[in-house]
């Protein structure tokens, strides 16, 4: 199996999902419980950098990943969003979807549902201190001022091998 880098991170041990042309990852600080992140193969930092073939597997991918986070974490939905450019948002140069699964009772925003969007722009921002021009794959680093701590590299092979489970599961199914 062939390193993923997400940008210029290498994320290999984070991925529970792999299709051709995307992954999903599990997130170092998730907002909710489930928060994934998928990603085109080809690291290109724009949505319009991605040709029609590419863009209609992330979204595919997307759909699959979403059902599957949405269904085990017990979700009543899924918040799906893209920050697509600096203007937008968006830190590491890498296309990237987060799915965060949303509940009606006990989600963290269940009393605004809309909050959500100013949490994942300063977990966006806070995910990076800076990117390397190299092309080594380089470690995460977080802000110290976010109050949720980063998990370590254990919990989230943890998780991924967990969700990596049911694409399995999935697989023999169909």
């Amino acid at each position: 199996m062939s390193a993923l880098l997400f940008s210029t991170i290498e994320v290999t041990g984070q991925a529970f999902y792999r299709s051709s042309l995307s992954y999903a990852i599990v997130n170092l600080k998730p907002i909710v419980p489930g928060h994934v992140l998928v990603v085109p193969n080809r690291p290109v930092p724009r949505l319009s950098d991605l040709d029609d073939h590419e863009l209609t597997a992330l979204m595919r991918s997307i759909q699959r990943v979403g059902n599957v986070i949405q269904r085990v974490y017990g979700a009543d939905g899924l918040t799906v969003a893209c920050q697509d450019g600096k203007a937008a948002g968006q830190t590491v140069p890498h296309v990237h979807f987060h799915l965060l699964p949303r509940k009606f009772q006990s989600d963290r925003f269940a009393s605004d549902k809309d909050a959500v969007y100013p949490a994942l722009e300063h977990q966006e921002g806070s995910l990076l201190s800076d990117l390397h021009e190299s092309k080594k794959p380089l470690p995460l680093k977080v802000d110290a001022d976010d109050d949720r701590a980063p998990r370590t590299m254990e919990e989230m092979v943890k998780e991924a091998n967990w969700l990596r489970g049911f694409f399995a599961e999935q697989e023999s199914t169909s």
